[in-house]
């Protein structure tokens, strides 16, 4: 997800993906436990964007 994309998105929808996402990330890093995955490079992709959804949702907070 680019940083405009979750700009857009509202604070119930942030909460939503972030949710969506921390679940594919773990299921990613077991799956890739058990056996190795073709392309590791989409956990750190999944990851990250549970980072920009967990900032953007934070400084939505705080404002």
């Amino acid at each position: 997800m680019k940083n405009l994309e979750v700009q857009k998105l509202s604070v119930e929808e942030l909460t939503e993906k972030l949710a969506e996402y921390k679940k594919q990330h773990a299921d990613l890093k077991m799956a890739h436990f058990v056996t190795p995955l073709e392309n590791p490079l989409q956990i750190r992709k999944v990851r990250r964007t549970v980072a920009k959804l967990a900032t953007e949702l934070t400084k939505r907070e705080n404002q």
